[in-house]
């Protein structure tokens, strides 16, 4: 066989083991890939995934009382009806804005339709009837008994202050407080003690 020959024959035999082991690489890398695929459809979603996005992300934790002091800082809505004549309301109205509320204020010749409407027990019933958040909010309530029912969101359908104690918000007579609770009910007929205050 000739130098020429033997060159020849060398380079055939050299691109046919090259093109060989490249189809065994490409045929390995095909394979590796689909088990790992299929491994990954039945593995549980925690091997399966990257679970620690929130880290990858710098996502911040938040916890219940950032929720709570985020619930606190949103602007409450409340639309309160009350009689044309009465003064004592309008007192009880600037309190709530004094607190952050967004007052929408609605004077009205029938105040006890809109008591019945919103199902205000009779032995509960004041002087307005409020509705913050979907809640029924009966009499002189302070400003902070309303906020902690937003955060707390109980099964009731709302607060009350029964009658016009002296002394609660919009009822001010100099140093003078009458003891008082606020009440929450519900459409049961269950009435609880949702705070209490003192007399002074």
């Amino acid at each position: 066989m000739s130098h020429k020959n033997l060159i020849n024959r060398w380079h055939e035999l050299l691109h046919s083991v090259t093109v060989r082991v490249a189809m065994k690489v490409v045929v390995t890398i095909c394979l590796t890939t689909s088990v790992l695929g299929i491994l990954g459809s039945y593995a549980p979603i925690s091997h399966a995934q990257v679970i620690p996005t929130a880290v990858a992300i710098n996502t911040p934790v938040i916890s219940s009382t950032q929720i709570h002091k985020t619930l606190g800082a949103i602007t409450p809505n409340a639309t309160v009806y009350r009689s044309p004549d009465c003064s004592c309301c309008h007192g009880w109205i600037d309190h709530l804005k004094s607190q952050g509320f967004k007052i929408d204020d609605v004077a009205t010749n029938d105040i006890e339709a809109i008591k019945q409407n919103y199902n205000v027990p009779d032995n509960l019933a004041s002087c307005h009837t409020a509705i913050v958040n979907g809640y029924v909010v009966e009499g002189h309530v302070p400003a902070q008994d309303i906020k902690r029912l937003l955060q707390e969101q109980p099964q009731v359908t709302g607060l009350s202050v029964p009658q016009m104690p002296v002394g609660t918000p919009g009822m001010e007579m100099g140093n003078k407080k009458d003891p008082f609770n606020v009440v929450s009910f519900d459409r049961k007929g269950t009435v609880e003690v949702f705070n209490h205050y003192p007399a002074s």
